[in-house]
């Protein structure tokens, strides 16, 4: 009988389907170009890292040497976010003018759908290495003469700008800027290099070009794209007229921002010493030497989230991320607020508070730190990307100077113990926010994304791109594709 059934088809033009042609697709080999990209823009948030990592133990030493007061202290702590603060505000319209790869929506534009959680959270990892290496060099320079020591960690710092620099000339160019202006060679050829196969540069290019406005059956090298002056309409449609879903993504990036900010993470990571002390730490070398476990603790875990934002998910990991740190934050409160209230060593509360410190450290990389750059990098539409990003960073920036530049007077006026109940409220109301406001984009492609927003209920689109089938039509009404095939793609 089965003979019969395979010479009827065979008969019938019909090809025979062999058991394997019923196997689901195997997942595409990591793309190495999209990812040598993602890994050279990222490296430039070592920078970032280091500057804020050494301030930590700098400041300790720019005290003693300078004879400044707390306050002063708290304003040399966040000044550094305020001049981030320029830069952010700039980078908008300027990446729209020069080009993406100096900007941190480059990645998120190179990099394939099936990792780009895993390519995009590559500057937090830097950021967190930049910040253990400045705490390492605190460590290390820390046996210097105090006028000297302090001068020398910050100034080691300069070295890596300057290789970073050339580095990032020699990056290829976002496909999607090269598409708006009008590129579309170059995109092909940039996208040919970091997509997993031909049909989904295809696909890629399609969406960009829809996105841009260009016929999709254009197919010249070049093409006439019209210009925005000055990027009016831009920031009308962002802030004045948004639609729906665009309003709910602004408010989306804009609030991971500046909650990632108002859980405290910039307090511990600049304070970390003054942490410790008063958790009951006297020496600087011990001081110090708890600081770099603390940037040990950020940077294995950061690794660890990089592999599973393609996995599991973003709303799973940024749920529990937060909710680890609501507990750790209100337990550092409490370990400290015993040791506040007692009048000699409580051995336990000092051990808590320090398992409590690295506690939420460890809960804020592996979600809320890397998800909250990955995120707001994706979900805005092409037009608006570079503005709407630069807003979310502004946010974060101003923030961080906030946080930054209150801490010392917080603690001096609620307690510390006190402010990390405070923390720890804030990170509280924004798991309640991420909840209702934060859909899952795990797997969608960039111009899939407003297709996620502009519903405010319980139950957001469910993830179906790695399950969507495209049905190529051979016009016989069947559904199915040439010969019978059937096409992966997205809907």
């Amino acid at each position: 009988m089965a003979d019969r059934k395979a010479e009827t088809n065979a008969i019938s033009g019909q090809p025979q389907k062999a058991i394997m042609d019923f196997d689901p697709p195997k997942k595409p080999k990591r793309n190495k170009y999209a990812f040598a990209c993602a890994l050279l823009a990222s490296m430039t948030s070592v920078l970032l890292g280091y500057d804020i990592g050494v301030m930590s133990g700098a400041m300790i030493y720019i005290q003693d040497d300078l004879k400044i007061s707390d306050a002063q202290i708290e304003i040399l702590a966040g000044i550094l976010n305020l001049y981030s603060l320029i830069g952010s505000c700039a980078a908008g319209r300027t990446s729209d003018w020069i080009g993406r790869r100096y900007t941190i929506v480059y990645t998120a534009e190179v990099s394939p759908a099936s990792t780009r959680g895993f390519l995009t959270s590559f500057p937090e990892v830097f950021i967190n290495a930049g910040i253990l290496l400045g705490y390492v060099s605190n460590y290390a320079f820390s046996k210097l003469p105090t006028h000297y020591g302090w001068r020398v960690m910050l100034g080691v710092g300069a070295v890596p700008s300057v290789i970073l620099a050339i580095v990032v000339l020699w990056m290829p160019e976002s496909p999607r800027w090269l598409v708006m202006q009008g590129r579309l060679g170059d995109a092909k050829t940039v996208l040919g290099k970091t997509s997993d196969s031909k049909e989904e540069a295809q696909i890629r290019l399609a969406d960009i070009k829809e996105a841009a406005g260009i016929p999709e059956d254009c197919t010249d090298d070049i093409v006439q794209v019209s210009k925005r002056s000055h990027g009016e309409d831009v920031w009308k449609e962002l802030l004045l007229r948004p639609t729906p879903a665009v309003r709910h993504v602004l408010i989306a990036a804009v609030g991971i921002h500046f909650f990632q900010q108002c859980s405290g993470i910039d307090s511990v990571v600049l304070y970390s010493p003054r942490i410790f002390k008063k958790a009951g730490l006297k020496s600087n070398n011990q001081l110090l030497l708890a600081t770099v476990a603390v940037g040990f603790v950020k940077t294995v875990f950061i690794l660890v989230a990089t592999f599973m934002l393609d996995k599991v998910g973003r709303r799973p990991l940024l749920l529990s991320s937060v909710a680890g740190m609501v507990f750790s934050l209100a337990t550092l409160g409490f370990g400290l607020k015993v040791i506040d209230h007692s009048d000699h060593r409580v051995t336990w509360a000092v051990a808590l508070s320090i398992m409590m410190v690295m506690s939420f450290v460890a809960f804020f990389s592996i979600g809320m730190g890397p998800i909250t750059w990955v995120y707001s990098s994706e979900i805005f539409p092409l037009k608006l990307r570079a503005q709407g990003t630069s807003l979310g960073v502004a946010t974060n920036r101003l923030t961080s100077g906030v946080i930054s530049m209150t801490f010392i007077s917080l603690y001096d006026g609620i307690t510390i113990g006190g402010t990390f109940f405070l923390y720890a409220g804030f990170a509280l109301v924004s798991w309640v926010f991420f909840y209702f406001m934060l859909p899952e984009t795990q797997g969608r492609t960039l111009e899939d994304m407003e297709g996620l927003f502009g519903n405010f209920k319980w139950n957001f689109p469910k993830n179906r791109n790695n399950n969507n089938i495209r049905e190529v039509s051979n016009g016989g009404g069947n559904g199915n594709g040439p010969n019978g095939q059937v096409q992966l793609g997205t809907k």
